[in-house]
């Protein structure tokens, strides 16, 4: 369970939900199940492999945050060598599977997720600046580029519109929970957004962030006309509710709330959501187009 752990589990669910309705959207409906499957099994061993080697270089810091200090580094349950050396085996099979199972766009799409996420994100970006989330999301959203390329073998402009829509979401998803344990961060020198910044100023980029991806999300059906009527409802009415909690969160901040009556939470437990349902109807829609 300690290497399951390493892989960061939770963190991968989202990765696949945003990955396999993609492979719907490519395939105009139901695609290939093997290809799923083998699609899913390399993104997690991809993914797995690059939150390990995640852990290993902030084996430091992890030991000093709350958040942080159970994962199997920190308790000992697995060494600083153990780390590595699965991280980079996870991180080579799942290139190889991609390769041999999927197509050699989607290994080389891993692999670049892989290396920006341990090389870009957390050696460069993570303990530099503020914008270590914006910049260091791309890794995440290339799940999506993955997922079509699986079925199609090629990029296009549908996948590019949805790696924007995760790109602008990936901030005012996370800003939230940095918000709250903003403590552990300034605790060791990560310079997230609410570390170096008020509440304010937090919650007004929020809003920003959360316009630009509500907006970003409906050029899918218009000007693309990628889909049906289907899916520029759902994202309309996910969007008005996401505008609802960011627009409270900034009102909030701007009266000067602290503590738990601040409530960023709420924002970062419904992006999660946000995220599982406007996916869902991106895989549902290729059945009413």
């Amino acid at each position: 369970m300690a290497f399951v752990a390493l892989t960061k589990p939770r963190i991968i669910e989202l990765l696949l939900i945003t990955t396999v309705p993609v492979m719907f959207l490519a395939a105009g409906g139901v695609p290939s199940l093997w290809l799923v499957v083998a699609t899913v099994v390399g993104g997690y061993l991809s993914a797995g492999g690059a939150n390990a080697l995640n852990m290993y270089i902030d084996r430091d810091i992890d030991a000093l945050m709350h958040r942080t200090e159970q994962r199997p580094l920190v308790t000992g349950m697995v060494s600083p060598r153990e780390c590595l050396v699965f991280g980079v085996t996870l991180s080579v099979i799942s290139t190889v599977w991609f390769a041999v199972l999927v197509n050699p766009l989607s290994a080389a799409l891993s692999l670049t997720a892989i290396l920006y996420y341990v090389f870009v994100y957390t050696l460069w970006l993570k303990r530099r600046t503020a914008q270590n989330i914006v910049w260091g999301g791309v890794a995440g959203c290339l799940q999506v580029f993955i997922g079509w390329s699986a079925v199609r073998d090629e990029l296009g402009w549908a996948p590019f519109v949805l790696f924007l829509v995760l790109f602008f979401w990936t901030p005012p998803h996370y800003w939230p929970l940095s918000m709250k344990v903003k403590d552990d961060y300034a605790r060791v020198g990560v310079p997230m957004l609410p570390v170096v910044a008020g509440n304010q100023v937090v919650a007004r980029q929020i809003v920003l962030y959360s316009w630009v991806m509500v907006l970003t999300s409906l050029t899918l059906w218009w000007p693309l006309g990628d889909t049906s009527w289907f899916y520029p409802v759902v994202a309309a009415l996910l969007g008005a509710f996401w505008l609802k909690e960011a627009h409270g969160l900034h009102a909030r901040a701007k009266a000067g709330v602290m503590g738990a009556k601040l409530k960023e939470m709420r924002l970062f437990h419904w992006s999660i959501t946000y995220a599982t349902l406007l996916f869902v109807a991106v895989a549902i829609d290729p059945f009413l187009h």
